[in-house]
């Protein structure tokens, strides 16, 4: 993983350009993904399945002589089905952040964070007795404010490091997220870094590393590693490959992983 990082690293700073324009950089795109197989007297065998996924990105930076004010938006929902049984959901995810940096000139400048991350619906852990709620919107949700200094050598990489306060909100679940705790805080140190870089012409690298290490337990870290690599086919369909890594011993001793291969519409806002 040290040499994965390392690699990111180094092929992001080889691709520096000049600083953006000033003023407001909008961006927002969304895609489509849905996928579809149905059996008719097949003598191989097979079930009848579909899967569907939404995502939407948006990102909003305001870009001054004396600061940045960068905002980002994240949804992504999907639902698969297959045979007989009732559709699941697949993927279910609403996150925004907000991040304002003050230009001191120098090669770190220090900067004020917030994020939020929750779900739309419920969320089922599959039994042989059946289907068992465990999350819903709010439930948890996961909140962080960070203050520290932040280095940006160029647009495809920026990294910030500062002192944290992390709030893990529960209703129904809070000894599942929470330790117990319906509000459960946290402060430690917490660390970001976004990679943005195109491969070829068509292809491209967006990832974000998250950080989070309470003071009490500085030896366990909170990961969350959100990787996309999309390959644009023409003006309208995209393939995207998303891996996600996530660990929180507070949730489960063993790291997380979640894999999405996907070939849908994608659309420009603006």
């Amino acid at each position: 993983m040290r040499l994965l990082l390392l690699t990111l690293f180094t092929v992001a700073l080889l691709f520096a350009q000049d600083n953006p324009k000033t003023g407001w950089q909008k961006e927002m795109a969304g895609n489509l993904n849905f996928t579809q197989t149905n059996f008719d007297n097949w003598q191989q065998g097979g079930e009848n399945a579909w899967a569907w996924q939404l995502n939407i990105n948006g990102k909003f930076t305001n870009i001054q002589e004396k600061f940045d004010w960068s905002n980002t938006i994240k949804i992504a929902y999907g639902k698969t089905r297959v045979g007989d049984a009732g559709s699941k959901k697949s993927t279910d995810e609403i996150r925004l952040e907000s991040v304002y940096t003050y230009k001191l000139g120098l090669y770190v400048n220090p900067f004020i964070s917030f994020s939020g991350v929750t779900q739309f619906t419920r969320g089922y852990e599959y039994t042989e007795e059946g289907a068992v709620t465990i999350s819903e919107f709010m439930d948890p949700g996961y909140f962080t404010q960070t203050l520290g200094m932040g280095y940006a050598p160029n647009v495809h990489i920026k990294t910030r490091l500062g002192a944290a306060f992390k709030e893990t909100v529960t209703k129904k679940y809070a000894d599942r997220y929470g330790q117990g705790e319906k509000m459960r805080v946290e402060y430690g140190a917490n660390s970001v870094t976004d990679l943005s870089f195109k491969f070829a012409e068509r292809i491209s690298y967006t990832g974000k590393i998250e950080l989070f290490s309470n003071l009490k337990r500085f030896n366990e870290i909170d990961i969350n590693w959100d990787n996309l690599i999309v390959s644009q086919i023409s003006k309208y369909i995209t393939v995207n490959f998303n891996v996600k890594i996530f660990y929180d011993r507070d949730i489960s001793k063993k790291r997380q992983l979640q894999e999405v291969l996907a070939v849908g519409l994608t659309y420009t806002f603006f």
